[in-house]
């Protein structure tokens, strides 16, 4: 299990004067600190204009494995061809995991057939890499499994907070695909506790018994527009649910709510302590 970021963080608390790469390194302790892998750039390359030179700059900058983010054909609008060969580029350049972003916003039944030929055509005959499709900012079930995953995509991230029918295409993912639960709201003051996020991470590993190393968590979209302290209290969280899903049952009692222990059982086990014993003598009312 994992944890990664769907979209962008917020400018670090660095002097204004301070240098492109100051504000990547800081993006990438941030994720290393909280144990996020794979990492990005969180938005702040020192080489936005090209998808390659920016990978590579991150990767080089970075202790981790880093993955390469491009907005899809759908969304962004681009030909097909021109992403494509960012792809083959960052694929030569020595990027092994990359994430095709599409935003939900559009995708109706009547984007069907326009997306499923897109994403096939993006993704066909493209062996060594890990690519995973993310959709983010609302539900995208409508169009049905079949089309998201018409490009062949290893793992599938998918927005729970903004689009929570998208729980629907977790279901029906074959167990073959990996599903990254964007978990962790992009808004300030929302309810980013680690029961919710275990319970989204071992609902998605129990589907089609997928099992929890085919299953990560992550941000459900941009963090941008949050103040940095407040984005990285939840990213944080996301390293922080991660360490909790595979630790004892032990680490989980002492680190959980326990009233979330019975409502959740599926991501906690049976943890329900034992009943307290009856008073001798007490008569059962009526």
């Amino acid at each position: 299990m994992f944890a990664t970021l769907l979209g962008d963080l917020p400018r670090p608390p660095l002097p204004a004067d301070a240098a492109p790469e100051a504000l990547l390194d800081a993006c990438l302790a941030l994720q290393a600190e909280h144990g996020l892998e794979p990492a990005t750039d969180g938005g702040w390359s020192v080489n936005p204009d090209d998808p390659v030179r920016s990978w590579s700059a991150t990767a080089g900058r970075a202790d981790r494995l880093v993955k390469a983010v491009l907005a899809g054909p759908i969304g962004s609008g681009r030909p097909v061809a021109a992403i494509r060969g960012e792809v083959l580029a960052l694929a030569e350049a020595g990027s092994t995991w990359i994430e095709i972003r599409e935003p939900a916003a559009g995708l109706t039944t009547t984007a069907r057939g326009r997306f499923a030929d897109a994403h096939q055509a993006l993704t066909a005959d493209l062996p060594g890499i890990h690519l995973s499709l993310a959709i983010t900012g609302g539900n995208a079930d409508a169009i049905g499994i079949e089309t998201i995953l018409a490009g062949a995509y290893a793992s599938l991230a998918l927005d729970l907070i903004a689009g929570p029918d998208n729980w629907r295409l977790a279901v029906a993912t074959p167990t073959e695909v990996g599903i990254i639960c964007g978990a962790v709201s992009p808004k300030a003051g929302s309810d980013d506790g680690p029961e919710i996020l275990l319970w989204a991470a071992q609902y998605a590993a129990s589907t089609g018994g997928r099992g929890m190393d085919r299953v990560g968590l992550a941000t459900a979209g941009s963090l941008s527009e949050l103040p940095w302290d407040v984005a990285a209290t939840k990213v944080r969280r996301l390293g922080e649910a991660v360490r909790l899903a595979t630790a004892s049952p032990e680490e989980r009692r002492a680190a959980l709510d326990p009233r979330a222990f019975d409502s959740r059982s599926a991501a906690l086990g049976r943890s329900a302590g034992p009943r307290p014993p009856r008073t001798r003598g007490a008569r059962r009312r009526r």
